[in-house]
């Protein structure tokens, strides 16, 4: 395929209003993403009517702000793509309604976008020469995945969280120590300055041959570290609690990935989604890496959270394997990543 292939994608799967133009799946031409947290931290999570209505607000302006941000009209454009799963009904419909009308107008082929992969294809836009198989960690506030990517649109499941996502169990804690939300940064932040020795919370690795993962009894355990230390009248350390849970979380996060990528003969660990930004986590995983000879790859923060280039990457590789949208799309809440 000679010819550049111009992507107009749209994601507003949650709180993040974003429209992103690229050239070719890798080259960003424009990525513009207006954020509700600061709307949503007074609730001290995502409201989803809240969400919809300011998606609704903002979808035209920021569209129009890509667009000349990236030098193109719409008759420049070759693709549509949008995010049409998994994420919140409401917000969901906005894109998914903005991105028919805009396909519908021009005449261009539309392609609805698993949010999920859209993590993974954040890597092919930071990392240009990056090219499947690898082992793929994916963390966010609602998923955690642990996969073998065997293509650009060819996945195998390996391993999933079976209660809370990764990032979920961060915002909840926070919560707990009274942490204003999103809460996975702050205890991030927090961490360095612990002892992530100082409480013995528990790493849940399940069964011996499983690549799954649970987080809600690491949850239940700070919980009750939290409510006997008050009990008892003991001060909280909020550090060492932020950090010996922070480590907690990421031992098993970066052993099973190591784990399943030394059984998969993998040399590459790619990590992808909200939670890959967390220091502890890069740290951590780049170490285990160097010690088993493992290239470890992730985004910058920016490609890390939720943002539309991630998704007019991964519409762009499902587009030139035929994988084409009808006008029917619809959004899919509960979307599964399949391969």
């Amino acid at each position: 395929m000679n010819e550049d292939i111009i992507t107009l994608a749209i994601e507003t799967s949650c709180d993040e209003t974003s429209c992103a133009v690229l050239r070719n799946g890798r080259e960003v031409l424009s990525n513009i993403i207006s954020s509700q947290i600061e709307i949503h931290q007074k609730f001290g999570g995502v409201v989803p009517e809240v969400a919809s209505r300011k998606h609704i607000e903002n979808i035209n302006i920021i569209i129009q702000q890509a667009l000349e941000k990236a030098g193109v009209t719409f008759k420049d454009v070759d693709l549509v793509g949008v995010t049409q799963g998994p994420g919140l009904v409401g917000a969901l419909l906005v894109g998914i309604s903005s991105a028919k009308a805009i396909a519908y107008a021009l005449n261009r082929p539309l392609v609805g976008v698993n949010h999920i992969e859209g993590h993974v294809c954040a890597n092919y836009i930071e990392f240009k020469d990056l090219e499947p198989p690898f082992t793929c960690l994916i963390v966010s506030g609602g998923h955690t995945y642990l996969v073998q990517v065997e293509g650009y649109t060819k996945y195998e499941l390996v391993g999933r969280t079976r209660d809370d996502a990764a990032g979920e169990a961060f915002d909840k804690v926070a919560r707990a120590l009274g942490l204003p939300y999103p809460g996975g940064p702050i205890i991030d932040k927090l961490a360095k300055e612990g002892n992530n020795l100082a409480i013995d919370f528990p790493r849940v690795f399940l069964e011996p041959n499983s690549y799954d993962f649970s987080f809600s009894g690491l949850k239940t355990a700070v919980l009750n570290y939290l409510n006997q230390a008050k009990q008892k009248g003991e001060k909280i350390i909020v550090e060492d609690v932020a950090a010996s849970f922070q480590q907690a979380v990421i031992e098993v996060l970066v052993e099973k990935s190591i784990k399943l990528a030394k059984e998969r003969k993998s040399h590459k660990i790619v990590m992808a989604g909200g939670v890959a930004a967390n220091e502890g986590l890069r740290n951590l995983m780049k170490n285990r890496g160097k010690e088993e000879g493992i290239e470890i790859y992730y985004p910058s923060r920016v490609l890390c959270t939720d943002n539309a280039a991630m998704i007019g990457s991964a519409a762009y590789f499902n587009y030139i394997n035929g994988n084409i949208s009808n006008f029917h799309l619809n959004v899919e809440p509960n979307l599964e990543l399949k391969g």
